[in-house]
């Protein structure tokens, strides 16, 4: 076995191989890009070599300076993670010459598996199900329209060397065919050095299915049932599940099988995932084969108790798998949901800078522990105070959930979700909790179409309906009564001028989650000692008991009997008195007022937020890459004005109306920030 490994990548892979090895008592060495020099990965690792600046193309893709690290702190195998070089075949063949082992697959595997045009002829030759499609890259985007037509919309356009969803678009025409392939090329040029695309027939109401393979150097390959991926937005998946709510057991062994066949024909040894299509009739196609480990396969290791970094481990050491099939165990649900730095309620535009906060929710089950399951588990690699940077993806954690079912995990899930406190930056929690508590996600009725068939239109407060508004009413009434406890206590206060608290209030809404109307709210009986109090508010009592203390973000407790948990935070907005109760995904900002504050309250003039529409505005933080116009251009609506680079994706922004450029404020290569001026129009 092996004593020392290096991690080639960063964030919360590379925390979660570190775990691993540690319990397996192997040394780790993490490497890191100026970016990162602060980074968790790198205090978590028992070494670390800086390998160069910040962006991707200078450090983690740089494999000369990968193997470098290796040779200079003696490690004897590489674990890639996934994303970067996890499946570089160049890169898998270098490391093996230079004496070190690549923990994953052989560079011929990857070779073959991971070009998506050839790994589909050799998955045709195997008697694996194929989508109909032009498995040859495309020149041009007249031939990509000209190929689509011959399909039959919708197609997909896919880089051959892409994944985690770039270098990917669906097209329903031939406009959408021009203009996705030359995006795809341009997103495949920048993030993988491979500018090939191809493009193939788009099955429509499909399920994203994905079976996990392990397989070793003897010629042993098992598969660990499927993962459900259909949760998706723009083709990047937001909730797993293991197993699915949707296909049958003879679907399962059938899919399983198939998969076996393939990675035998290409000789596989190590953890790789074979992605499906599938269709309302459990009929199925082969998408592609991941050739590394999965994001999401925490969920896998929940529900058979098997840790599959250690088992990719052990298989690169030359070990036998330790199982056979009839030895992999299907037990309980497990649910992953991806905590992303970026904003919901902004057309999920990406979110970075620091972490003012990061408390996740208490964990019950931890990476590579196969003993503790049932629980909670955090993969995350930020810490309080860190940094999320606009270089690499916009994952913070993967929040995974384990219970006896599925309804059983949702509700863990969701109660995980009111405990996650993240502040600095906006995350997609919200969204989470809406996508949790639909019908048809419960139901388990979705597609990979469910987000935009859903959520089409963007995703506004009002898509969270709480089943009790009052009882937000109610707990920000409790919060500021505490509040409200603790100012009366402070010692030298004037006599007959002390803070007096009674029980009488309003709680005026701020107008986030459609809460605006004032509700007379009492709030009586508190205990400050025990942190009880009966909170009376739209006809209903709510007797409120918690150990909160001022400062806390969450606020832990029981109501009626029933434990609760619900995120506090105050000063929100331009009101330092606000209050902001989150629950279940739903937000209420809210001022409590005495009944004669809330009167006068109510009087205060509206100040109107100042006119911006003659701007193009940044509505991220970003690098600016291109300005399409120039001084006294007329522009159309719809017309290219800019495109902004963040988190490894490319952002056009359109004028929204026609007009002149009066002036251009931002210049390409320039850091943005949130709502910075770029062009003003006359």
């Amino acid at each position: 076995m092996f004593t020392k490994i290096l991690i080639a990548n960063r964030g919360e892979i590379a925390c979660r191989v570190i775990l691993t090895a540690r319990k397996m008592g192997i040394k780790t060495v993490a490497v890191y890009s100026d970016a990162d020099k602060d980074a968790r990965h790198v205090e978590l690792a028992d070494e670390a070599v800086h390998i160069g600046p910040a962006p991707s193309r200078d450090s983690y893709l740089q494999a000369e300076k990968i193997i470098a690290a290796c040779k200079q702190t003696g490690a004897q195998a590489v674990h890639p993670g996934y994303g970067f070089l996890s499946e570089n075949a160049a890169f898998a063949k270098r490391v093996e010459e230079e004496g070190i082992v690549f923990i994953g697959p052989k560079h011929h595997s990857i070779a073959a598996m991971g070009d998506k045009i050839e790994s589909k002829k050799l998955a045709g030759a195997a008697g694996v199900n194929c989508i109909p499609g032009v498995n040859e890259a495309i020149e041009s985007a007249e031939k990509a329209v000209e190929i689509a037509k011959g399909i039959g919309y919708p197609v997909m356009i896919k880089a051959s060397a892409g994944g985690g969803g770039k270098g990917l678009r669906v097209a329903f025409n031939d406009k959408e065919a021009l203009e996705g392939f030359t995006s795809c090329r341009n997103e495949a040029r920048n993030s993988f050095g491979d500018d090939r695309v191809f493009i193939e027939k788009f099955v429509e109401e499909p399920r994203h299915i994905e079976i996990q393979l392990l397989g070793d150097s003897h010629g042993n390959v098992v598969y660990l049932n499927e993962r459900e991926c259909s949760i998706q937005r723009r083709h990047q998946k937001v909730i797993e599940e293991a197993p699915s709510p949707f296909i049958s057991e003879a679907t399962r062994k059938a899919m399983g099988e198939q998969a076996v066949l393939l990675a035998k024909a290409v000789k596989y040894q190590s953890a790789g995932t074979v992605e499906f299509v599938v269709g309302k009739d459990q009929s199925f196609y082969f998408l592609e084969m991941n050739t590394r480990l999965q994001v999401e396969h925490p969920v896998t290791e929940c529900i058979t108790g098997l840790d599959l970094v250690e088992l990719m481990i052990r298989v690169a050491a030359g070990e036998k798998l330790p199982l056979t099939q009839a030895d992999v165990k299907r037990d309980g649900w497990a649910i992953e949901c991806r905590i992303n730095a970026e904003d919901p309620f902004r057309s999920f535009l990406p979110s970075t800078g620091r972490l003012v906060r990061f408390q996740p929710p208490k964990e019950t089950m931890f990476a590579g522990d196969t003993l503790h399951l049932f629980g909670v588990r955090v993969d995350t690699g930020v810490q309080d105070g860190g940094e999320i940077p606009m270089f690499y993806d916009s994952m913070i954690a993967k929040l995974i959930v384990h219970g006896k079912d599925r309804n059983e995990a949702i509700a863990k899930m969701r109660e995980a979700l009111n405990g996650f406190v993240i502040r600095g930056i906006s995350s997609n929690i919200p969204f989470q909790a809406a996508l949790l508590a639909h019908p048809k996600f419960v139901a388990g009725d979705f597609n990979t179409g469910f987000i935009a068939e859903n959520y089409g239109q963007g995703f506004c407060a009002e898509d969270v309906p709480h089943e009790d508004t009052d009882f937000l009413a109610a707990l920000a009434a409790y919060v500021n009564r505490r509040i409200l406890g603790r100012a009366a206590g402070i010692s030298g206060q004037l006599p007959g001028h002390g803070v007096t608290v009674g029980e009488e209030f309003v709680v005026v809404g701020l107008g986030v989650g459609g809460q605006n109307t004032p509700r007379p709210t009492l709030v009586r009986d508190f205990q400050a000692k025990s942190g009880s109090s009966a909170v009376e508010t739209g006809g209903k009592r709510y007797e409120i008991c918690s150990n909160w203390h001022l400062g806390g973000a969450r606020i832990r407790g029981t109501v009626n009997g029933q434990p609760f948990a619900a995120q506090v935070e105050r000063g929100v907005g331009r009101n330092p008195l606000a209050i902001r109760i989150a629950h279940n995904g739903t937000r209420l900002d809210a001022l409590v007022l005495s009944p004669r504050a809330a009167q006068l309250h109510a009087l205060m003039p509206y100040k109107a937020p100042p006119d911006m529409s003659r701007y193009v505005l940044s509505p991220m933080p970003g690098l600016l890459v291109e300005v399409a116009v120039q001084l006294g251009q007329k522009v159309l609506a719809g017309e290219r004005v800019a495109v902004i680079e963040a988190m490894k994706m490319e952002n056009v922004l359109f004028a929204t109306a026609d007009g002149v450029v009066g002036k251009v404020l931002a210049a390409i290569g320039e850091s943005l920030v949130v709502d910075q001026p770029i062009v003003e129009f006359e």
